[in-house]
């Protein structure tokens, strides 16, 4: 079985690439990564030496490099992590958003129309549903929510969910998508909420919280996140979609305190700042369907998981501090 990763030099990616290599150590797994600023190949070191595993810097809008790839690797199983994916980032620069997410994905599924594969995988967000009133706790994103996209980023995202649905109807490619919600864990580039307030909080930095920190966000552990993926591809029916969820709803501000408290810090770093444009209230998944189907649950308590994502980065220094001194980031965050 050869399956191919692209995005794998990024958060998810290379995380599933791990649990992939681990779980299926027969497999050959070939990773197709542009290296933006959110890619970084220092993350696949482990694998690299593998002779199990192939890298090779291709963007997914470059028709002419994806199918030469897939004439090389003639790859069974396509699941597709690359993608333009930090909100703020859509609102000031959406062209991209649209290149890679929708672009880049008809790319590789015209790849697979020609080479013949037995599933396209499609890792899609919650952030599609749009979002949810913070006084209904009641209500959750199924399957058939309609689509209602807040920003850029979410809207290039629903178009490429539609376009992956559109070649399972029209040209019958054995795709499937899932809608996760908010991942965290190893590996996260440190503009998301998470990692930022992790290293910011170690520096002594100020913590910026958008708003009043009244957001509310369902967080799953990233290889709680692979192994529902790997379910989909091995065992999930074609043409369907589905919703990856956690059960931990959390506000933006509880998250942070938490974060101040594990590390022993004052919440006085906590600084309140200009909410976001179009900020979606609150996400929160029903998985009910995949559990049903595939048996998928969560394994990873946020308790848990906050802690070994914060033990990570005490433990990984050399890996975040060096993407900090990147101008990029630094401008960003300015």
């Amino acid at each position: 079985m050869t399956i191919l990763v692209t995005g794998g030099a990024g958060f998810i990616g290379s995380n599933f690439i791990f649990y992939m290599m681990d779980r299926y150590p027969e497999y050959r797994i070939v990773c197709l990564d542009c290296l933006t600023y959110a890619g970084n190949l220092a993350t696949l070191d482990p694998v690299m030496e593998s002779p199990n595993f192939r890298f090779a810097k291709v963007n997914i809008t470059d028709r002419e490099a994806v199918f030469r790839i897939f004439e090389e690797e003639k790859p069974d199983i396509v699941v597709n992590f690359a993608a333009e994916s930090h909100v703020d980032r859509s609102i000031t620069h959406p062209q991209i958003f649209l290149e890679t997410n929708i672009i880049g994905t008809s790319v590789l599924m015209d790849a697979c129309r020609r080479y013949g594969i037995g599933r396209f995988h499609q890792v899609s967000t919650d952030e599609v549903y749009g979002d949810l009133p913070l006084d209904r706790p009641d209500l959750f994103f199924t399957e058939e929510t309609p689509i209602h996209t807040s920003s850029p980023y979410s809207s290039s995202k629903a178009a490429a969910d539609l376009l992956v649905l559109s070649y399972y109807r029209t040209y019958g490619l054995p795709v499937s998508i899932s809608r996760c919600s908010n991942n965290y864990g190893p590996y996260q580039f440190p503009e998301k909420l998470i990692p930022l307030m992790i290293v910011n909080a170690l520096n002594d930095d100020p913590l910026p919280v958008y708003g009043k920190g009244e957001n509310v966000r369902d967080w799953l552990y990233v290889e709680d996140h692979c192994r529902a993926i790997d379910l989909i591809i091995h065992n999930g029916r074609t043409g369907e979609v589905y919703n990856v969820g956690g059960h931990n709803e959390m506000r933006n501000l509880d998250i942070v305190r938490m974060i101040c408290r594990e590390l022993g810090k004052p919440e006085e770093l906590i600084t309140f700042v200009a909410d976001r444009k179009g900020h979606d209230l609150r996400y929160a998944i029903d998985p009910a369907k995949i559990y049903r189907e595939l048996g998928w649950c969560p394994e990873t308590k946020f308790e848990e998981g906050i802690r070994m994502t914060i033990r990570w980065y005490l433990e990984h220094r050399e890996w975040w501090g060096t993407l900090l001194q990147r101008g990029d980031l630094q401008k960003l965050y300015k």
